[in-house]
């Protein structure tokens, strides 16, 4: 069974249509690669793929300018970061002709992968996408989301045990197979442990130090650990809104995983009935409705931030449109009301909209600026 990306499909070809090359970033196993094929059936000429986890295609990429050269249509490139080199020469292909489009996937950021902005700026243009999303699934299919996660061989699993298993797969292939491939040299336990330690740190401030005594490392590892994972969209540090306030506002990032399931499976959790009765019970599904949030919105990695002062008051997501702010925040409750935190931000940081995202059904105004939404209506976030 495949779900039809629809909107990724619309987006990538605004992307292709303004520019030579467009890059797919996301982890692995998002559905990257049937994404490509999806568009690429749309597409109205010649499609070229070439996947650098083929010997026979890296065979053939071995004088990448003659191999390339010569193709005209659609050039899609898979896994683009085991093969670096490939950048400058998609440069000089990308000035040379205006017939030819490339589009590269890759399951690193550009963090990761700094060759792809350092040498084709002003030709590249990225998309960052994840796994499935609400607007994908449809509403009904929302609890099956957030207990499964977003990648789409879990959420399509036969049953709960099957699509639990492969996340476990999952993690173990990412530590012993992923991480070296990508040219960090880290043991596969120790990256792991720190893993399953930050699990109990979603929706909380990351404190280096902390997490560092506990594992017997150090602080620069300890986030040299994090920025990997982030890196790899593993893990969403969600930075901090600066502003000019007297105001002792939070300095250090959030830490949300950015797939519940894979969070789920770090904390053995195997079914939904373990799900509900587990302590993180509240921030794992609060996690999962403010990436659906971030997602809706479009918003990338930079343009999405938390607000906290540290007075106690909090705001889960802060964005900039349009040059006014606007607010998100999630509770895991089913008669969200109107909070000090809530007030404070609104005066704080002069919001235009406060939406308060929460599971049940009913929409309602709690005041002329702030509105709970369900999860399943994160499409009523307008901003004007």
């Amino acid at each position: 069974m495949q779900i039809q990306r629809t909107p990724e499909i619309k987006l990538l070809k605004k992307l292709l249509r303004d520019n030579p090359i467009v890059a797919i970033l996301g982890p692995r196993q998002c559905g990257k690669t049937t994404l490509s094929r999806q568009f690429s059936s749309e597409w109205l000429s010649d499609v070229t793929t070439f996947d650098l986890e083929s010997p026979r295609d890296i065979e053939r990429l071995q004088d990448p300018l003659l191999a390339l050269e010569g193709i005209g249509g659609l050039v899609i490139i898979d896994e683009i970061q085991r093969s670096p080199g490939l950048f400058p020469v998609l440069r000089v292909l990308s000035d040379r002709s205006v017939k030819t489009k490339y589009m590269i996937l890759g399951s690193a950021s550009r963090d990761l992968i700094k060759q792809s902005s350092e040498s084709l700026a002003g030709r590249i243009s990225y998309l960052e996408i994840g796994g499935f999303s609400l607007e994908l699934v449809g509403a009904e299919k929302a609890e099956k989301l957030w207990i499964r996660g977003t990648f789409p061989r879990s959420f399509l699993a036969l049953n709960e045990e099957a699509s639990y298993q492969w996340r476990q797969d999952f993690i173990a292939t990412f530590l012993e197979r992923d991480v070296p491939q990508l040219g960090f040299n880290i043991p596969a336990k120790s990256l792991g442990r720190f893993w399953r330690m930050l699990a109990h740190y979603h929706g909380q401030i990351f404190n280096a130090s902390e997490i560092g005594k506990s594992l017997e490392v150090s602080d620069h590892t300890a986030q040299r650990y994090l920025d990997l994972l982030s890196g790899t969209f593993m893990v969403r540090q969600l930075r901090p809104w600066f502003y000019n306030t007297k105001k002792r506002i939070v300095k250090r990032p959030k830490i949300y995983f950015r797939d519940s399931g894979i969070l789920h499976a770090l904390l053995s959790l195997e079914e939904k009935k373990d799900v509900l009765s587990h302590p993180k019970l509240g921030s794992s599904w609060e996690g999962f409705a403010l990436e659906e949030a971030i997602k809706t919105v479009r918003l990338k990695e930079d343009e999405a931030f938390f607000w906290g002062v540290h007075s106690a008051a909090e705001l889960d997501l802060v964005f900039e449109k349009k040059g006014k702010l606007y607010g998100v925040e999630v509770k895991y409750t089913q008669a969200p009301s109107l909070t000090s935190s809530m007030r404070a931000a609104l005066t704080e940081l002069s919001l235009k909209h406060l939406w308060v995202v929460y599971p049940g059904k009913e929409e309602y105004p709690l005041s002329r600026d702030v509105t709970v939404i369900p999860v399943t209506n994160l499409d009523k976030i307008k901003v004007s």
